[in-house]
């Protein structure tokens, strides 16, 4: 088969690969369509390696048809060849085929495409850990979502509305924020207009202040934001693209009992993987089929195209997820 592989100058290449040899738990899918993600980004760079047992090449969700089934995985699994899945994957999603846990796969939603189906497990499984694992956001609550137009905010803004959660979300520009209005979000602040720590002082003021927090950004200006969080907030860190360091007032976090939790999806062990997998199917697919969440789709490309998909979210130029097709 094919896959997409790192050239040593970081550049890609379609090239051949051996084929996956599935185990007895697993299923093999051949791959319609694969989401990128930021963590593809660093992978390629050589910063995220993939864990161990995965392919080297990228390439965390895929949606795609079941050809080929172990034993263990037709006994204890009601997955049948030729079901059309959406797979969460360890890495190896950038290539024709893919082998799978049959616990890492979920249906395509009723009133998705192929290509919608790509862009939720990574997507869809980081938002339901740190909204309602990590973060127990519950209905009423206020949730900062920050970087509005990344590919996960796209999916986390409608979730949490979905769950009748009121959104505060960042973006650079008004033109941005124009674009992600159809998210849903109760108040984008566009940050070159506006200081985001001073509107969360005046939301907490207002008696409405943030209950959850999911940064993908970091830096200085997270240590100044987490002053105005409602009493016993939870920030959550899942990246930190805008700087490593920050300056945090100690006794604010103590006296508000605000608590900083550091998440990311790829180092949660396959069984916990699995359990979220299985709560998105539970809780979320109804949202989803009566279509209260969908996944932004910015663009499509064939997968030949990869080197100029990854350039888009290198660039920042998208909102919402960039999918390959094979």
């Amino acid at each position: 088969m094919k896959a997409i592989l790192v050239n040593d100058d970081r550049s890609l290449r379609w090239d051949n690969v051996p084929d996956p040899v599935i185990k007895d738990d697993e299923v093999l899918v051949k791959i319609e369509a694969a989401a990128l993600n930021r963590a593809d980004l660093m992978q390629r760079e050589g910063d995220y390696p993939p864990p161990a047992g995965c392919p080297e090449w990228m390439g965390l969700e895929i949606a795609g048809e079941i050809v080929e089934m172990g034993d263990v995985a037709k006994k204890e699994s009601e997955w049948k060849i030729g079901d059309k899945v959406c797979a969460l994957l360890g890495g190896g999603g950038y290539a024709e085929y893919v082998a799978v846990k049959y616990d890492m796969m979920m249906p395509i939603p009723k009133n998705c495409s192929m290509v919608e189906a790509a862009a939720m497990p990574e997507a869809f499984a980081t938002a339901y850990l740190n909204l309602f694992i990590e973060g127990g956001i519950k209905e009423g609550n206020t949730l900062l979502m920050n970087a509005g137009a990344s590919g996960l905010a796209s999916v986390i803004i409608p979730m949490a509305k979905a769950f009748g959660v009121r959104v505060i979300t960042t973006v650079l520009t008004d033109e941005i924020s124009a674009k992600i209005r159809h998210l849903g979000a109760d108040r984008v602040v566009v940050t070159t207009k506006e200081d985001i720590s001073e509107v969360l002082r005046e939301e907490l003021a207002a008696g409405h202040g943030v209950d959850v927090a999911i940064d993908c950004l970091g830096g200085e200006i997270m240590g100044k934001c987490i002053h105005y969080l409602t009493h016993g907030a939870r920030w959550i860190m899942i990246a930190a693209l805008a700087g490593r360091m920050t300056e945090i007032d100690l006794k604010n976090i103590y006296v508000r009992n605000v608590r900083v939790i550091g998440s990311t999806l790829r180092s949660r062990t396959p069984a916990v993987k699995a359990q979220i997998l299985s709560g998105i199917v539970r809780d979320v697919y109804p949202k989803i089929e009566a279509g209260l969440v969908k996944p932004t789709i910015h663009a499509v490309l064939p997968i030949e195209k990869a080197e100029e998909a990854h350039d888009i979210l290198y660039q920042g130029k998208n909102v919402g997820k960039v999918v390959l097709t094979v």
